[in-house]
């Protein structure tokens, strides 16, 4: 008997029996090790990171059910009944703020038959309805309604046992909300480790305070020919593409310093932690203004105010901003102008979704969140001029990765 067919049970589809023999592997030599792919020694990494079947299939597994994701912001579900669907991995996530007030999470799937329960990016509700079979279900995730339950189901069955899958984990950081499958992950802010401070700063009130920031608007959406990776690194591990926006510094439409340009007024520097995170900061002259918003007098105005007020809190702290960032593995962020979280959402080896979302300060004036809005849809908008230089890097890119050479050639990945 062929190894092959120890495996096939009589009375499956095709598809089940090739499962159940690929289960029936030995898990150890599917699985291989990380210096196969990266030589830190000599800053190599292979190519086939970005598009093996493999690798991806692991990165499910290992990552995206085990490490903290970004899900959404409080802002956007601020009253009871408010949700957004959401993502991890590559699993619809509904949030909710709960009947209790606080944000719930849990798979967008039917307990009955699998079928989605929320088909709405948004809104507001008073309970998830399963269209399919009628089954309903609060905005906790916990069933209530299951039509024809006398007759239909064993008297054994019980509502309590039949709620929305729910994630192991949620937490709330400055106003961000993240979740994991993992039961014993540790506790997001652990996770954070040394860059909490940074980010507390980073995702809070322009001015250094205690003020709550904002989503501006709804979420941007890309579906982009890459694999995830190249999306999620541009924030954290990547300071050196800005060649790729020279059209936007030309063209002027960001923040102006004294010479008229996008231009960092000091030395940019890029750290990392043991779990993996990478930031960007940059160190500037504080005794030198900050670049303005001359075609908004208001706006203008607003962030002189901020920064004043931020130097007198943060004092010398603020001479060593964070720009941009990415919490591991696939939650970016830009919090200099346009402030920008962003999620990289695994599609497959070689697809991706890349999610957008701009946020300001909640106690702004209307007039400058209303500049902003527009400010951020030219600058990375559908018609705008950096995001999509982006996203043509990364789908060629992704696109060159899979090319398979004669020869073994590995990226040269870090620049000392």
């Amino acid at each position: 008997v062929r190894e092959a067919d120890r495996h096939f049970v009589p009375g499956r589809g095709a598809h089940e029996a090739r499962a159940a023999q690929y289960c029936a592997l030995d898990r150890e030599k599917t699985m291989r090790s990380m210096t196969d792919f990266v030589d830190a020694t000599n800053n190599r990494v292979s190519r086939s990171i970005f598009h093996d079947e493999e690798i991806y299939r692991q990165e499910l597994e290992r990552l995206f059910r085990k490490c903290w994701l970004l899900i959404g912001h409080e802002s956007q579900i601020p009253e009871i009944g408010d949700f957004f669907l959401t993502r991890m991995g590559e699993d619809q996530v509904i949030l909710s703020r709960g009947r209790d007030g606080k944000p719930h999470a849990f798979l967008n799937t039917c307990r009955h038959k699998g079928m989605r329960v929320c088909r709405y990016d948004e809104g507001n509700t008073k309970r998830f309805y399963c269209p399919y079979h009628g089954w309903s279900y609060d905005l906790n995730g916990d069933l209530q309604g299951v039509p024809e339950r006398q007759g239909s189901y064993p008297a054994s069955f019980d509502r309590k046992e039949w709620g929305l899958i729910q994630v192991a984990r949620i937490a709330s950081f400055r106003g961000t909300i993240w979740a994991t499958w993992n039961p014993e992950a540790p506790d997001f802010e652990d996770y954070l480790g040394d860059i909490k401070e940074s980010l507390w700063y980073g995702l809070g009130a322009w001015d250094g305070g205690d003020g709550e920031i904002e989503v501006l608007g709804g979420v941007q959406k890309w579906n982009v020919p890459c694999n995830w990776k190249f999306v999620s690194e541009n924030s954290g591990g990547d300071p050196l593409h800005n060649i790729s926006h020279q059209s936007t510094d030309l063209a002027r439409i960001g923040p102006r310093s004294g010479v008229g340009r996008r231009d960092p007024l000091g030395e940019l520097f890029l750290t990392y932690t043991p779990n993996g995170h990478g930031l960007i900061y940059e160190r500037i002259d504080v005794t030198q203004p900050r670049g303005h918003y001359s075609m908004s007098k208001i706006t203008s105005e607003y962030f002189e105010d901020c920064w004043r007020r931020r130097l007198d809190r943060l004092g010398e702290k603020a001479g060593s901003p964070l720009v941009l960032g990415n919490i591991f593995p696939n939650a970016g962020f830009h919090v200099q102008q346009p402030r920008v979280l962003l999620m990289a959402h695994p599609n497959g080896p070689r697809t991706s979704q890349a999610w957008r979302m701009y946020f300001v300060d909640k106690d702004a004036p209307e007039e400058a969140k209303d500049f902003l809005r527009r400010y951020y849809v030219s600058y990375s908008g559908p018609g705008g001029m950096t995001e999509q230089d982006d996203m043509e890097n990364w789908g060629y890119a992704s696109e060159g990765a899979a090319v398979q050479p004669p020869q073994d050639a590995p990226f040269s990945y870090v620049a000392d």
